[in-house]
């Protein structure tokens, strides 16, 4: 029987769609968008439409990749959260309502060094009850001992009645900022994925998809609906991630650099022996560094989207994103007749402007959008957004509808708002120049062409090729950055900086030289890559695969992830007189737990760990999961350099990993919920004996529910 898994992805220009026969891996049907950002839902449900519905009815598996998470974390959206910390002052800043530092510390060892100070924090929650949507809690050392955080967190849960989040839950890497980092931007995450994972919902149940949702991840794993909603931060990233995974799935290459081009940036990643590299160190988001499992993703400000800027006779590429003037004159056709005006008037001098964000070209028009409000635009903003409302107008045609000159308009605060559009040379204009890509009005594209090359008096082939030259090296020199500097937090700088550059363009010196060799071939994927990368390869000597279906790569790499759970587990022996000499502690998210023998707290430390992200694996929504284990032992000297001796430390690495479950959702209630790992996955109705378990009737079977509690009967679906 055939198994369809319907793959989604939410860019931001467009939302992609594909139905895929999950054991061949061919493409049944595939589907964009436009993206819907005030509503993601409807972007959504505009890429599924046209499937057959049929089809939509017989599939099973959803899953879902998104920069929704990525797009809040930067632009500072969310809820409102309360901070909880103990035991340590935060060094970085972290964007919270309500911040409270308590008495409560640990040492490394994870021995009490300060007590919690209960009265301090109920004071605290009880001063916050009614003002927050979710609370952040984050101790020094909790990672040693969870004990504190945990404390506090059924205290927020009793008198708040939000979601708490604590710190040691997300993360066992030291990093206190970091890891404080992530627990906040997961509690300010929650309701915004939760919004979104409700319109996916939505969206199902109108097109009778009865299939579970599963959420790709920041590391390019998967995850059920239900851990999406509780750890929303992991899926950071989750779009870049996708492309990977699509990549792979399409091109069957395991070692490549993949270069993903959408609308608004551009992607670079690296396949090695055919799994997703990761940042060790954490993803970095908006700035701050967090504790966040991720794809090791460099992203370059271009796409097929960006706005082309000539100021003066000088062209560049900014990182803005803008509607290209063929897809606007598509929609309105009076684009087209205005710049055909320009071109008959002639070439005209354009002087230099220091301002290049609040340029505004004769090629370029503003549209009204629906965001933001008005109350602290001047008269004449107020006036322009009612002048282009409905109808598209350059900005010249303002200065001759209000006689105020360009500068007068708050031109960047209104677009960063959301209200308004602006329309300009793109890219995806260039594509349509050259007849590569021809959707949308090529004409609109060839007149803005033309009139530019005119006025910096050279021929429209030459103004193309002069951008072709800047697209490539801007790619080229992500591609070679982000490979020279993976695993180091040092940037190139002044000669190492210009000499990518160099080698990128491939310059010829007085003496030598430069230019860079690639020993991995370039996948390309996105709509603009079949156009934007072949001078890219060929510049660094090496060859570009373009996978069939390449434009909807993102929407394949949703649907062909795996579900992977890990652990980090650290066992120390314990020094002293007072001790056995073969004692140890163990350290994880599990708590800290102290034992005689080195080898048995070793051996349980082993057990507990597998059974632990076995059930977490299949709360994610895995099938037959297999269980990796990676083993780090090393002597460590610790103490008094009179006294010093060496101590045994072992860092224990558990994963599981598994395919998706591939069920309906609502087949049966015992086939619903997570599961512990020792209980079977039933597919279907429950057959005669169910685990052999004496307190329940043949034919019946628990369910967990969400708060991980077994119910007896079973609780009715939704």
């Amino acid at each position: 029987m055939t198994r369809i898994g319907l793959g989604l992805d939410t860019g931001g220009t467009f939302t992609d769609a594909v139905l895929l026969d999950i054991d061949s891996g061919r493409i049944l049907a595939r589907s964009k968008s436009m993206t819907t950002h005030d509503d993601l839902s409807r972007g959504i449900r505009g890429a599924i439409e046209g499937f057959d519905r049929d089809l939509l009815r017989k599939t099973d598996v959803v899953s879902l990749s998104t920069t929704l998470a990525t797009n809040s974390v930067v632009e500072g959206r969310g809820c409102r959260v309360a901070l909880v910390v103990m035991g340590h002052e935060l060094t970085v800043p972290v964007k919270v309502d309500f911040t409270a530092y308590v008495s409560g510390s640990y040492r490394a060892s994870g021995r009490e060094d300060e007590p919690l100070d209960l009265e301090a924090v109920r004071t605290f929650l009880e001063s916050v009850r009614g003002k927050v949507d979710s609370v952040a809690i984050t101790g020094f050392m909790s990672i040693r001992n969870p004990d504190h955080e945990n404390a506090v967190k059924a205290m927020a849960s009793d008198i708040l009645g939000v979601p708490a989040v604590c710190g040691h839950e997300l993360s066992s890497s030291l990093g206190f900022n970091e890891r404080t980092t992530t627990c906040v931007m997961n509690a300010r995450l929650i309701p915004i994925i939760g919004r979104l994972l409700d319109s996916v919902d939505a969206v199902m149940k109108e097109s009778s998809i009865d299939a579970p949702l599963l959420v790709v991840k920041g590391d390019g794993s998967i995850m059920s609906e239900e851990m999406a909603r509780e750890r929303p931060v992991e899926t950071i990233l989750s779009g870049p991630a996708s492309s990977i995974n699509g990549a792979r799935r399409l091109s069957g290459l395991d070692d490549a650099i993949v270069v993903d081009i959408g609308g608004t940036t551009t992607d670079v990643g690296v396949i090695r022996d055919g799994r997703v590299h990761l940042e060790e160190e954490g993803a970095l988001i908006g700035g701050f560094r967090t504790r966040v499992a991720a794809a090791d993703i460099a992203t370059a400000g271009l796409g097929g989207d960006s706005r082309i800027v000539v100021n003066g006779r000088i062209p560049s590429l900014s990182t803005v994103k803008v509607t290209p003037l063929c897809v606007a004159a598509t929609r309105y056709p009076v684009i087209t007749e205005w710049l055909r005006l320009l071109v008959a008037r002639g070439p005209r001098d354009v002087d230099y402007a220091n301002y290049q964000r609040n340029l505004v070209m004769d090629t370029e028009y503003f549209i009204r959008l629906g965001g933001g409000e008005d109350g602290d635009l001047t008269d004449l903003d107020r006036r322009f957004l009612e002048f282009v409302d409905g109808t598209p107008h350059s900005m010249a045609d303002a200065r001759w509808e209000f006689g105020e000159p360009a500068v007068s308009f708050h031109i960047e605060t209104m677009e960063n708002r959301r209200m308004i559009q602006r329309i300009g040379l793109t890219p995806t204009d260039l594509m349509h120049y050259r007849g590569t890509f021809t959707r949308y009005d090529a004409e609109a594209s060839k007149l803005a062409i033309m009139y530019h090359a005119a006025n910096m008096g050279i021929t429209p082939d030459e103004f193309v090729d002069r951008i072709d030259a800047m697209i490539q090296e801007r790619i080229g020199t992500t591609i070679v950055r982000k490979l020279m500097t993976e695993g180091s937090d040092r940037a190139l700088e002044g000669y190492g900086d210009d000499l990518v550059r160099d080698g990128v363009n491939e310059v010829r010196g007085r003496d030598f030289d430069v230019r860079f060799r690639l020993n991995k071939p370039i996948v390309g994927l996105g709509g603009p890559s079949y156009d934007m990368l072949p001078r890219v390869a060929a510049a660094l000597g090496t060859e570009l695969v373009l996978p069939r279906d390449y434009d909807i790569g993102n929407a394949v790499g949703a649907i062909s992830g795996k579900v992977v759970e890990s652990i980090q587990i650290l066992i120390q022996s314990v020094l002293g007189k007072e001790l056995a000499t073969n004692a140890c502690i163990v350290f994880s998210r599990l708590g800290r737990k102290y034992y005689t023998s080195f080898e048995e707290g070793l051996e349980e430390a082993r057990r507990e760990g597998i059974e632990y992200v076995r059930e977490m694996a299949i709360r994610a929504g895995a099938d037959d999961v297999a269980i990796e284990e990676f083993c780090d032992s090393k002597k460590v000297s610790v103490g008094e350099e009179q006294f010093r001796t060496d101590a045994t430390e072992v860092r224990l690495t558990i994963r599981a990993t598994g395919d998706p479950r591939y069920r309906r959702r609502f087949r049966s209630s015992c086939d619903r919920g997570p599961r512990r790992a020792s209980e079977h996955l039933f597919r279907g109705p429950c057959r005669s004996a169910c685990h052999g378990c004496p307190s329940r009737p043949p034919g019946a079977c628990w369910r967990i529910c969400r708060s991980g509690a077994r119910c007896w009967p079973p609780c009715t679906p939704p």
